[in-house]
This record gives C-alpha cells, structure tokens and sequence, in this order.
C-alpha cells in the first residue's frame, strides 16, 4: 500500500483534490480486537499507521490520506465464505454504505480533511444522511458485529466516540443519483 502510494504521489500532487483512501480500522489496543485473529488485525493496523504517516508527509502537497472502516458487518464473498454461509447476509449491511461514505471523503477538501480514520455511519451522518434502511438487506434485523465503541483518531485529537442507532425517526438521504 505504501509503496503504489509513493509511487503515485507525483500524479497526485498535479490532482485538482487528491486523496489516499485507504479501507482499513480506527487504532484501538482493545485486546479483544486481537485475541482470535491477531495477524489480521495487525496487517489492518498496519495499513491504518501507514495512512496516518503518509498523511503527514504528504500534508504539505495537498494530498489526503485517510482511513474508512465500517461501523457493521457488510456482506461480501467473504463474509459469506468466513461468517457462516448465505444466512449472515440478513445481518449484514449492503457495500453501498461503504461507496456513498468513500464518494462523501473523497469529494471533501484534501488540503483540510487529512490524517482521519472515519466510520461509514458517521461520515454519512455528517453529510445529513440519517436513515440507513436501505443499506441494510433486512431493515430491522440486528447486525452480526455492531461496534459501540471506537477509538477514533481526528488530526491530532484522540477522543472516544460511542457509535449508536438514532432513536428518533429518520428522514432518507442519499448521496449518490440513483441509489
């Protein structure tokens, strides 16, 4: 990740907003998050400690270097291979939610909006969006991992953010045309 960064950093720097988006978790020494898969855990903090320096490095060009995480689980292939076949897909949410909260970041100011680990749910929260039906395949079911508590990163600040479903109704906003 790090290396095809550097190495598209001078087609980068000639970008109008040019950004680093990189799919991987907010920094947290939880020990739960590392007790039954450390490896993976820390090949994905890698990739997070990777964005956080390169955004450093490369504050001074203009370029955003960012992470995104899910606040759920999303169904792909291998979810379904690892989390139990077709029957997890109900508790999952769609990618969907992943590519309105990547398009959201990456349309933000690269000069202002740099060295973040995001969540999807709360980018889109950001952007007015507050029902979240239609990312789910079976609005209503409970999710297979819902994480209520993160430790997030924001340039420089660390803070706890506890990650929660509004309780109030929702009104239903989309990003993108179409979706």
């Amino acid at each position: 990740m790090i290396c095809r960064s550097k190495a598209c950093a001078a087609f980068l720097k000639s970008g109008q907003n040019p950004h680093i988006l990189n799919i991987s978790p907010p920094l947290s020494l939880n020990p739960k998050w590392f007790a039954n898969h450390v490896a993976y855990t820390m090949a994905k903090y890698n990739m997070s400690m990777c964005a956080l320096g390169m955004a450093e490095e490369f504050r001074a060009n203009g370029i955003a270097s960012n992470c995104l995480w899910p606040k759920t689980a999303i169904f792909t292939a291998a979810m379904e291979m690892l989390g139990g076949g077709g029957d997890i897909k109900d508790k999952c949410r769609k990618p969907d939610i992943m590519s309105d909260a990547a398009y959201a970041i990456l349309c933000r100011d690269s000069h202002k909006h740099t060295g973040n680990f995001y969540i999807d749910e709360s980018v889109l929260l950001e952007e007015g969006i507050t029902d979240f039906s239609s990312y789910a395949y079976k609005p209503g079911k409970q999710f297979a991992i819902e994480i209520p508590e993160l430790m997030v990163i924001r340039n420089d600040m660390i803070s706890v953010t506890r990650i929660f479903h509004l309780s109030r109704p929702r009104t239903h906003g989309r990003l993108l045309p179409g979706r």
